[in-house]
């Protein structure tokens, strides 16, 4: 059966996977696996978009699918054309739309399984001088100066959308595209450099042209750049001058977290400083913002929960085993991801598993492992265990995404900050109907708490909940109604709205009208 795409959404949640591994055994995934035992759980977890990553053919596992040998053959490794293919219409049955991790960027330099010499010829589609190999990436750069490049490549754009149905793409390495240097060693602070001389315009009209084809072959497509120099005019229309992306990805948003929680005490965060970045974006861009993707999961790496509870992980997960520190693991974890999703500006993307608090890394089989699978798998067991405190996390972020869905976000608002004490660790912003308020501070709880906002207001999203591992010491069924302050000599002061706020815990919190006389 055929079911129709489903329209784009007004905010883009994406779940971020990998097929092969996607299963909880130690061995390759395959496509219909995915279909039978993951898209059920993505739907559950109210994701719209789901991101598959290395579906072009790859000779070397390890390479995430970024070193590609054959843009149009979808990996052998996972089953078969036609499984693709039933994974993506099912998906579209369910109401979730797939876009493809579409590598473009650069090439395997394996010429016996890749393109590097396939008539002959090394410049058939890559240079033939210093610019043929990617200083970083041990891979072949294609010419994207020669005409016949540019139709080969867009050809494959539409190829994906035409033959497997798929809603759009994620182009990967976009930095390393635009500028002759790939960005390398970069800070980009300056404008200047942005028009510095060392942009590849080859490349840059290529990306136009792939933006201008996809959307006109798909107007409902959808594109996402990895990009992370932040190039003016990437994410805008092609008709208003831009490049021609709907997304760019927030690369700078994880690198912030993995710098606060390995550098620097949770009491000692600058909470302005994180909001800013956190929402640091062009006010017309639409970015995809994310605490960790697969990138900061891979092996030598640790994942955002393993460096909050480390080797505490393997002995105190369970609920019948208390631990100050899995308490703060847990605490933190629910926290940033909140502070990120209600700061995103467009969009939001998690990798899979990492929803839970996925443990350790990721690390593909290889000859200095033992070709293991031991840490290219996911372990969803640990979700579905109800002595396990991975579950409270699974249910928040299946909480915090239905939050976001009901009423806007993540979107395009405006943040408005409300209050920001970095002595009592207290954050709070609005975007929309939406008042988020966080309580960082390690020890001390607050009675009364006035956060300058007038109305009425219930909370929607409470991170004490014990569904997700709280204590539930808030009272989510009241209602909560803003005072005015008695100023000096009987004249009355701007309102406040009082709170009680425990330490390492979150609330949202919906504006609700005040019915009146009027009314009735």
């Amino acid at each position: 059966m055929i079911h129709p795409s489903p329209p784009p959404p007004a905010s883009l949640l994406v779940y971020e996977a990998h097929v092969g591994m996607a299963t909880e055994e130690e061995r390759t995934g395959s496509y219909r696996e995915f279909t039978k035992n993951v898209l059920p759980r993505v739907k559950n977890l109210g994701y719209n978009t789901i991101q598959l990553m290395a579906i072009q053919e790859h000779p070397y596992y390890g390479s995430f699918g970024y070193h590609v040998s054959n843009l149009f053959a979808p990996s052998s490794r996972f089953g078969t054309p036609d499984d693709l293919k039933e994974l993506i219409d099912t998906a579209h049955g369910m109401g979730i739309r797939v876009i493809m991790d579409l590598v473009h960027s650069h090439a395997v330099s394996n010429i016996f399984e890749g393109l590097g010499l396939l008539d002959g010829d090394p410049g058939l589609y890559f240079h033939t001088d210093t610019r043929r190999k990617h200083v970083a990436w041990d891979s072949l750069c294609y010419d994207y100066g020669k005409p016949e490049v540019n139709h080969f490549l867009l050809s494959n754009c539409k190829y994906w959308l035409e033959e497997f149905r798929f809603d759009g793409f994620r182009f990967d390495g976009i930095t390393s595209m635009l500028y002759y240097d790939h960005g390398l060693g970069s800070n980009f602070v300056s404008y200047k450099q942005y028009f510095d001389g060392n942009q590849d315009t080859d490349a840059i009209v290529y990306l136009t042209l792939a933006n201008k084809l996809i959307h006109e072959f798909n107007p409902e497509a959808v594109t996402v750049a990895e990009e992370m120099s932040g190039m003016p005019g990437l994410a805008a229309s092609v008709a208003s001058g831009g490049i021609g992306f709907d997304y760019r990805l927030a690369m700078g948003v994880p690198d912030i977290w993995i710098k606060m929680v390995k550098e620097i005490p949770d009491e000692e965060w600058d909470l302005g400083y994180l909001l800013h970045e956190l929402t640091q974006h062009r006010s017309e861009e639409r970015v995809v913002s994310y605490c960790e993707s697969h990138d900061q999961a891979l092996v030598g790496d640790k994942t955002l929960i393993f460096r909050l509870a480390d080797k505490e992980m393997y002995t105190s997960m369970s609920i019948l085993t208390p631990s100050l520190i899995i308490d703060r693991a847990v605490s933190l974890h629910k926290m940033i991801r909140l502070f990120t999703f209600m700061a995103a500006g467009g969009g939001y993307l998690t990798f899979m598993g990492n929803e839970f608090g996925h443990p350790e890394w990721i690390d593909f089989p290889r000859e200095g492992n033992g070709w293991s699978y031991k840490y290219a798998r996911r372990q969803w067991s640990l979700a579905e265990n109800e002595l396990l405190r991975y579950r409270h996390l699974d249910e928040f972020d299946r909480a915090m995404i239905a939050a976001g869905r009901n009423h806007g976000l993540p979107g395009l608002q405006l943040t408005e900050t409300l209050s920001v004490n970095n002595i009592d660790k207290i954050i709070a912003f609005r975007r929309g109907d939406l008042v988020t308020v966080m309580n960082f501070n390690p020890t001390v709880s607050f009675t009364d708490y006035g956060i300058p906002i007038k109305g009425k207001f219930r909370i929607v999203l409470d991170t004490d909940d014990p569904l997700f591992g709280g204590q539930g010491r808030i009272d989510t069924t009241q209602a909560y109604f803003s005072l005015p302050d008695q100023g000096h000599y009987g004249v009355t002061a701007p309102h406040h709205l009082k709170l009680y706020l425990p330490a390492r815990t979150a609330i949202v919190l919906r504006q609700e009208r005040i019915r009146t006389i009027m009314d009735l």
